[in-house]
């Protein structure tokens, strides 16, 4: 017998005593980290032949729940149950697989059961009281871990978590209670201290959370967190005399602590001081105890959309400029400077900002990125096709790139281009959306081209692996439309497209058209109208698609004044000079 097999019959002698439903056991086995105890079963009567199936089953279940089979493992400790009904490892067992699958309320019950039936097993009650906090029973979960440490060592983790849960579950007494009890046996320390002024807030009873931190001060006199502690306290009192007095004594403690002038630029924006609100927050910019992390979380917090922060644009590029001259090597502060320009409208500008980076610090895909975007913002085609190549000798693996590379080359109608870099990109391609997305460009440049078959098929193929990809199915649609195919499909995709995204004008064109093509003009009239109501921009296009809709309801001059309308934008089909010299709807694909 070689070593191997030696060791694997060992184990398995050692799990089969650590199952069997017999008085007195006194033993372990791994049910989830080698830790977990057994011992004082109820003695139930087993025949040997029960005992031996016991065995094996339960052994079995260990096997399928190591190897991730949990559905098998569930079904061989319920049939562990049907022999041993008392069997509190298998409801221990069955109750960590029902946590695994959420069902809370399944894996209590269990759980219960199995502490009931062995009340000196640390681990069942470990298991359970982290069910039940999951399941927001935190009063249970306390009583849990009280039951812990009363009963294993006095362990101070114990009784700092039970603390925890009390006041989760609201109740503050016992919260505080416990608390004391750790102080009691392991001293009074900060975090108790705070723990328990935060209590007594919760609790209303602001005197004693005074008190909590007066003692704090008392104890640490050269601490300035707890004098802003205590500043912030009396400022939810509204007690503003109190509160600027403890801010302003942590400049005697610590003159150049920067984080206090962040509590007085809060303390002063509530009191609509926003001029002594904007000093202090200059300050704390320029103050060299706040690392640039804190600085640009504050900046970002005060300047979100729907954050209500007083600050002017003047004043936000004041901070910005502290911040740029402080932190010149933090690629950071241009992507938060281009940021603020992009909102301000001052697109040339931002990216201008970040390209002066980018001559020194190329590295830095992030940059890039925001860099390239705006571009593509601006639809300035020709630089965003400049620019990716640039970006793509330093990230010559990143698929998203090519695809803005692909738009601009798509929307210069370089098409050819636009299939290469679109292929090169699906190399690279490592999540189905920028696979689809590349797959589409292709798609759109094989149609441009004349390669209908191909730009169909390769539709069809996306939609099938993408169904619910709306541009791809709006363009589907629109080709088939485009050349008299199927039109009962085309029908289909572009009115999915428009049930998801109803007020998308685009989506809304493409159904108009594939109807006016079924010859369903009325029909073409309405969704074209509702589609040029939702229009964004110029509209060239859809304006055109509304006149010739009019044209085939015999509403000839109509149509034509539409027609005119789409050439002052300068956005329209090749015939329509023809239709308008001409007075007639003309095909441009001659079918």
């Amino acid at each position: 017998m070689n070593i191997r097999k030696v060791i694997i019959l060992l184990f398995a002698a050692f799990a089969i005593a650590s199952c069997a439903s017999t008085k007195n056991v006194s033993s372990s086995t791994d049910t989830s980290n080698n830790s977990v105890e057994i011992s004082d079963i109820e003695e139930t009567t087993l025949t040997e032949e029960q005992r031996s199936e016991f065995e094996y089953v339960f052994i079995e279940g260990l096997k399928q729940k190591q190897q991730g089979n949990n559905d098998n493992a569930q079904q061989l400790f319920a049939r562990c149950l049907e022999i041993d009904p008392l069997s509190a490892v298998c409801m221990y067992e069955m109750g960590k697989l029902h946590y695994v699958k959420k069902d809370l309320t399944s894996a209590m019950l269990l759980l219960e059961r199995a502490e009931d039936i062995n009340p000196n097993n640390k681990w069942y009650k470990l298991t359970l009281a982290k069910v039940y906090q999951q399941a927001q029973k935190y009063k249970e979960a306390a009583a849990m871990y009280d039951k812990l440490y009363e009963g294993y060592g006095k362990n101070p983790n114990y009784l700092y978590t039970e603390a925890v849960l009390w006041g989760m579950g609201k109740d503050y007494d016992k919260a505080i209670e416990t608390y004391d009890r750790l102080a009691d046996s392991e001293g009074m320390n900060t975090q108790i201290a705070i723990a328990k002024q935060s209590l007594y807030m919760e609790s209303g009873d602001v005197d004693k959370a005074i008190k909590e931190i007066e003692e704090l001060i008392k104890n640490n006199p050269k601490e300035p967190k707890f004098y802003g502690l205590m500043g912030e306290l009396y400022e939810k009192q509204g007690n503003n005399e109190k509160a600027l007095e403890y801010y302003n004594k942590i400049f005697d403690i610590d003159p150049d602590n920067g984080f206090v002038y962040l509590s007085l630029t809060s303390f002063y924006v509530k009191q609509n001081d926003y001029k002594k609100g904007f000093e202090n927050l200059k300050l704390a910019f320029a103050n060299d105890q706040l690392d640039a992390d804190t600085k640009i979380q504050y900046y970002l917090m005060q300047t979100a959309p729907g954050s209500e922060a007083p600050w002017t644009d003047a004043q936000i590029s004041t901070l910005l400029e502290i911040l740029h001259d402080k932190y010149p090597d933090d690629e950071r502060m241009y992507a938060v400077y281009a940021d603020h320009l992009i909102r301000q409208g001052k697109m040339d500008e931002a990216r201008d900002n970040i390209r002066k980076y980018l001559n020194t610090n190329p590295e830095s895909y992030q940059i890039w990125w925001q860099y390239l975007i705006i571009s593509n913002e601006m639809e300035d085609w020709q630089r965003l096709w400049d620019d990716s190549d640039k970006a793509l000798k330093h990230f010559p693996e990143e698929s998203s790139v090519y695809i803005l590379k692909a738009v601009a080359q798509l929307q210069l109608e370089k098409y050819e281009e636009a299939i290469e870099t679109s292929k090169k990109g699906l190399e690279y391609s490592k999540d189905p959306m920028s696979k689809s997305q590349l797959e589409v460009f292709i798609a759109d440049a094989n149609y441009q081209i004349g390669k209908v078959d191909e730009a169909i098929e390769a539709y069809s193929k996306v939609l099938e692996e993408d169904p619910t990809n709306y541009p791809a199915m709006n363009n589907y649609a629109y080709y088939l439309a485009e050349e008299n195919r199927d039109l009962e499909k085309a029908e289909l995709y572009a009115n999915k497209a428009i049930q998801a995204n109803p007020t998308n004008s685009t989506y809304l064109d493409t159904y108009a058209w594939v109807l006016f093509k079924k010859g369903d003009y009325e029909l073409a009239k309405f969704y074209q109208e509702t589609a040029i109501e939702h229009m964004e921009g110029d509209g060239g296009v859809q304006i055109e698609h509304y006149g010739d809709i009019l044209f085939k309801l015999g509403e000839k001059d109509k149509a034509i004044e539409q027609w005119k309308k789409a050439k002052e934008t300068g956005e329209h089909s090749d015939v329509l000079e023809q239709k308008i010299k001409t007075g007639k709807y003309i095909d441009e694909k001659g079918k």
